[in-house]
């Protein structure tokens, strides 16, 4: 009669459901602190429940995913974890805001082979502050510790969010019309976009890093988290929308992989190029280090990278100056950088 097999729990086999426990006693007192209308219940169920606002007439859901990228391979060399939780939520509210949209609420996605709870919290509290700075609340997400999937001290990432837009007030760019005025809102630093080549560079640079960039250490400057434009964008937006008779805020691009080249033209109609005006925003001492490192042409860093200009706005040309001014006290950076033009058989975004 052979012996009894030592018994094995799913501890010995490597997901420690401790641990896992541990890490939502930590993650409950963040995400309440985003709480916000319209929540009915969060962490801890099968599924969150989330009532859109009465306000609305006729809500519309805009949906939005992503996650961060290769900009994670950094966070596990450099051992940054606090702030990648912030670049997270913006890749999918700063899309969701693009068509207009409230983000109300945000879900996420953490995966690793073993669950170290004091490096998750840290990416928890940086989903927690995204989400802060968003005004949307997080209601639910998913922890998953897989064994040989992943390798010591990494981890991926998904983020997930749902807004709300009245139907009326979608931004479409359908009404983007020749002589609109482009406003370009100043990004943080490379946000979560182009990180493939940006380790390239510093592969390329080897030891010879420079110790700062735009007045901060030279990691501080590359991991700069994404920048949220959704509290200021909205509240111009309300004070400024597109009306027949006043036009105002026509259509948003969110400069996000393929950068300035390949984003603006999604919201352009046919028949429309947006001509930029070359130097028309500064270039931080980070992308001018980029691309001097790269060795690129100012056409490939602007379809590579944001290169200085996370948001675009497409305004009428007799509410810019306003619109700009609105943007600007509540904090963003705004440069004046072109005009909506005819598109002859050319480019859709041209830089000259």
């Amino acid at each position: 009669m052979s012996a009894s097999p030592t018994p094995l729990s799913y501890k010995d086999a490597g997901v420690d459901i401790d641990a896992g426990d541990a890490l939502v006693e930590r993650i409950k007192p963040l995400a309440k602190r985003t709480l916000r209308e319209g929540v009915l219940s969060g962490l801890g169920g099968f599924g969150a429940l989330f009532e859109v606002p009465k306000r609305y007439q006729e809500p519309v859901l805009v949906s939005g995913t992503d996650g961060v990228g290769t900009k994670l391979r950094l966070a596990f060399e450099w051992n940054v974890h606090d702030t990648v939780g912030i670049d997270l939520v913006a890749m999918s509210v700063n899309d969701v805001l693009v068509q207009g949209a409230e983000p109300l609420f945000f879900l996420d996605y953490f995966a690793c082979g073993k669950l170290d709870v004091d490096t998750a919290a840290a990416v928890v509290g940086g989903i927690a502050q995204g989400c802060e700075l968003a005004g949307c609340a997080l209601i639910g997400g998913e922890t998953a510790e897989m064994p040989g999937m992943y390798p010591a001290g990494e981890y991926d990432l998904a983020g997930f969010c749902v807004g709300a837009v009245e139907k009326s007030k979608i931004l479409t760019g359908r009404d983007v019309a020749e002589g609109d005025v482009v406003l370009g809102l100043s990004s943080s630093g490379v946000h979560s976009n182009g990180f493939s080549l940006v380790r390239k560079c510093i592969e390329r640079a080897g030891a010879d890093l420079p110790a700062t960039l735009d007045g901060v250490p030279f990691r501080q400057a590359v991991m700069a988290p994404t920048r949220i434009y959704v509290k200021n964008v909205l509240a111009a937006l309300a004070a400024h929308p597109n009306t027949a008779t006043a036009g105002g805020i026509k259509a948003l691009a969110h400069i996000t992989g393929g950068g300035l080249l390949e984003n603006i033209p999604r919201v352009l109609p046919d028949g429309l190029a947006a001509h930029l005006t070359q130097g028309s925003w500064p270039q931080t001492e980070l992308f001018a280090w980029l691309q001097k490192t790269a060795g690129i042409d100012d056409t490939e860093m602007n379809r590579t990278f944001n290169n200085g200009i996370g948001m675009v706005v497409v305004v009428a040309p007799a509410a810019a100056d306003a619109v700009a001014a609105a943007l600007r006290a509540g904090g963003d950076s705004v440069h004046t950088i072109g005009r909506i033009a005819p598109r002859a058989g050319g480019a859709a975004v041209v830089v000259g």
